[in-house]
């Protein structure tokens, strides 16, 4: 009986002992687990950091290449594309005195018309700006502009005297619009060195103020003395009669306003100027009159 109970209790150390071992194993995994995790978390943490450090690095090298490129769009000088609206906006400002274009003046309405008329002849999508001028010195005039837009300059003294009709004042600035998209205009006042400015950057260098000064000194000469020559008017001449052509009602208006024109610049010695500008009235309606057969 005595060895029984002699065995149990060796048992029962035994259980006893395996079970503290057992639970010393466990806590120790789970420290050299623990330990494990926490150096991965520094790992982890580490790297985070870097990468924001990194992403911070290249957001902050983004923002430098995007203040020096800043920097230098200042510097820009706009494409030939881009440039003429504002080059003729200067000029228009400059001449202000003699142009006379700051008057209060009605809505004729006549935008509405002339991009109605545009419209039916099949030219769409095309920002007009029509800029009545209160002098007899500029009669009408298309000036350069960006491309898709078109700046015309029309005399209210001019359009009254002759008691033009909206729909004739269209037909009118139609032969501008041709004449402007001929190209006559921008390239009379485009100096070779001009060209080259175009587009470029002067950043670090000094201005050349004189190319701009060249160009709206011959923008002085085409508008108020030089005006267009005998071919130009022909081809334009030409080029609006077999547009219109195909209602015979707008070609007949048009051969109506240039006889008006005819009339008053032989009447009104206030138009005297009108053919150096525009040569000549009188030649374009002898080159729209059919031609007579001899038999």
């Amino acid at each position: 009986m005595k060895r029984i109970y002699i065995f149990i209790i060796a048992v029962l150390f035994s259980l006893i002992t395996y079970a503290e071992q057992k639970d010393k194993k466990t806590i120790e995994e789970k420290e050299n687990e623990l330990l494990d995790f926490n150096s991965i978390k520094k790992v982890l943490k580490s790297d985070q950091l870097t990468k924001q450090v990194t992403s911070k690095q290249k957001k902050i090298t983004k923002l430098k290449k995007r203040r020096v490129l800043n920097r230098k769009l200042k510097f820009d000088i706009p494409n030939e594309k881009s440039i003429w609206s504002f080059l003729s906006e200067v000029w228009l400002i400059q001449n202000a005195s003699i142009v006379k274009w700051d008057f209060k003046k009605p809505d004729y309405g006549i935008e509405t018309t002339f991009k109605t008329f545009l419209e039916d002849n099949g030219y769409y999508e095309k920002t007009i700006k029509i800029l009545l001028v209160n002098t007899p010195n500029i009669t009408h005039m298309a000036i350069p502009a960006n491309k898709g837009e078109y700046i015309f300059l029309l005399s209210v003294p001019f359009i009254r005297t002759l008691d033009l009709s909206k729909l004739e004042i269209s037909i009118l600035l139609f032969e501008d619009f041709i004449r402007v998209k001929k190209g006559y205009f921008k390239n009379y006042v485009t100096t070779t060195k001009m060209k080259e400015l175009f587009g470029s950057n002067f950043q670090g260098k000094k201005l050349n103020l004189k190319e701009f000064k060249t160009l709206f000194k011959r923008y002085d000469d085409l508008i108020y003395a030089k005006g267009f020559t005998f071919q130009q008017q022909f081809e334009v001449t030409k080029a609006v009669s077999s547009i219109l052509k195909g209602n015979l009602k707008l070609w007949n208006l048009y051969f109506g306003v240039l006889k008006k024109i005819d009339d008053l610049i032989k009447t009104n010695i206030l138009y005297d100027n009108y053919v150096k500008i525009y040569p000549s009235p009188e030649l374009q309606i002898n080159w729209l009159k059919p031609k007579r057969t001899v038999l």
